[in-house]
């Protein structure tokens, strides 16, 4: 079962609250995209099959949608939540200019993107659409317009190895607190591994695993977490100094301000 609930909207946007309710691992019969998309995951996972190409979306991976694009989907993990931001050709091409007129495919969500997707959120909560909410937008289309895609698709054994590595780094497996006691779980050499990574996501397993700590981390500061220790020490972080300077590296913020 599918459902969108529309969260702010004006003549050039539509931003949408989507709920997917669905266990299948056979692909949906294809839709047409009906326009200008930024679609990022706030909790659970599901696959998109585009222009020949399978990806698998969960908060680290979101993707841009054009108009006329073909697109089935699966959930063989079960349901998930998304935010779905449509827009005009004319906003669009503001901000991502003429030369991207074809952008499509899959959109690496690193931390200053994942935080523009939670402010987008609050700032839609406080009801003001005309200024604070199309503001956060604006930020958050011009941060995604401006990522360049991941790298080229490797090798299937390859792209099935780092599906399972985001797996089990997104699932806090014991076995993904090293690089090489990951790689001895998947049956993979650590620089098979290592070098997998920057091909299909082009990140590297290090800004991967960073990436999902620091969602972590900004999920339990949403929350309202009250102990910046204990929030480092579940983390995996040497110290609360240790978590403040990764947030600051990363988002120019520390703990306490985000919170």
């Amino acid at each position: 079962m599918l459902s969108a609930v529309p969260v702010a909207a004006r003549a050039d946007f539509q931003v949408s609250a989507v709920a997917c309710h669905s266990d299948h691992r056979r692909w949906s019969s294809p839709e047409v995209c009906g326009g200008f998309r930024v679609v990022l995951v706030r909790r659970g996972r599901f696959r998109r099959l585009a222009a020949g190409k399978a990806t698998d979306l969960d908060a680290s991976l979101g993707y841009l949608g054009t108009p006329g694009e073909e697109e089935s989907f699966a959930h063989p993990s079960g349901g998930d939540h998304c935010t779905s931001i449509t827009v005009t050709p004319r906003l669009w091409y503001s901000l991502a200019g003429e030369e991207r007129r074809a952008a499509t495919g899959a959109l690496y969500v690193d931390p200053p993107l994942d935080l523009a997707h939670r402010r987008l959120l609050a700032a839609a909560r406080s009801g003001d659409v005309d200024y604070a909410t199309s503001e956060e937008l604006l930020t958050l289309l011009a941060t995604a317009v401006a990522r360049p895609a991941p790298g080229a698709t490797p090798a299937g054994r390859d792209r099935a190895l780092v599906a399972a590595a985001r797996e089990a780094i997104t699932a806090g497996h014991p076995a993904s607190t090293t690089l090489f006691s990951l790689a001895e779980l998947l049956g993979a050499s650590p620089y098979r591994l290592s070098r997998a990574f920057p091909r299909e996501l082009g990140v590297s397993v290090t800004h991967y695993r960073h990436r999902v700590r620091i969602g972590r981390a900004l999920d339990r500061l949403e929350a309202g977490e009250a102990s910046l220790s204990t929030l480092a020490a579940d983390l995996g972080y040497a110290d609360q100094a240790h978590l403040t300077r990764t947030l600051r590296h990363h988002l120019g913020h520390t703990p306490t301000a985000l919170r």
